[in-house]
């Protein structure tokens, strides 16, 4: 995978969401403007706010200070407040979908099991470097805002579901599974397995509870472990006997 050649095309897909935005009155055209690593860090700050107080008590000038730029330039970059929290769910929501589809292109050339483990293991050090958007969406997920449930979650795990539905639909084509494996069980199996594993990571009081990883169980040795139990389970040559 040729990550600068994605982080180019992810680029591109979020410049083209950003001037959509604009055109449905969600932020102004100087955001656009500025540079993509100003654009960044007001977008993560709206993001880290929003996960910390909720997107009811989120002020603007919190985001401000938080971004580094003045109350005022907040402004000019976005109509009010409603647009501003609008313009920073819809962008950070696209983003994710685009990023899954961009990877989807190139997992489509992966055996099943490398391309599950290519597909956490990405999804987690993106996830890291956007530490705003980790924090949105980890209250979205796990709070219960039926707002964001709706708004944030389901759309994004949808679109998770439907690539490892994709993996696996093709994987059985080549032949890499049996052909009685019960595809849509185990699409909800393995899509939950990555979530926990991706989490587990990302979120420390959901590993304290699941007691996925210790100092001695890394990530990379539950993700073998967990692709190993897979092609047992339903590799071709796998038998349930």
């Amino acid at each position: 995978m040729d990550e600068q050649q994605l982080d180019q095309e992810s680029w591109a897909i979020l410049t083209q969401r950003i001037l959509q935005l604009e055109q449905a009155g969600l932020v102004k055209r100087t955001f656009r403007r500025l540079d993509p690593q100003r654009q960044i860090a007001i977008v993560d700050a709206i993001l880290y706010e929003a996960g910390e107080k909720g997107i009811k008590t989120i002020g603007i000038s919190e985001v401000a200070a938080r971004a580094g730029v003045a109350v005022g330039s907040m402004y000019q970059y976005f109509p009010n407040r409603q647009g501003m929290i609008d313009f920073a769910i819809d962008l950070s929501v696209h983003y994710l979908i685009d990023a899954v589809e961009l990877y989807r292109q190139y997992l489509d050339s992966y055996s099943l099991y490398d391309g599950l483990l290519a597909f956490v293991n990405a999804g987690v050090e993106m996830s890291r470097t956007q530490q705003g958007m980790l924090r949105f969406y980890g209250r979205a997920a796990y709070q219960g805002d039926p707002e964001l449930s709706e708004r944030v979650v389901k759309p994004v795990a949808d679109c998770f579901y439907s690539l490892v539905r994709d993996l696996l639909e093709k994987a059985r084509a080549r032949g890499e599974i049996r052909a009685d494996v019960d595809i849509e069980a185990i699409t909800r199996l393995i899509n939950t397995l990555l979530i926990i594993s991706g989490d587990c990571q990302l979120f420390p009081y959901l590993n304290t509870y699941m007691n996925l990883l210790s100092p001695e169980i890394s990530p990379d040795r539950i993700n073998l472990a967990m692709v190993s139990m897979l092609q047992a389970g339903i590799g071709a040559h796998s038998t349930t006997e």
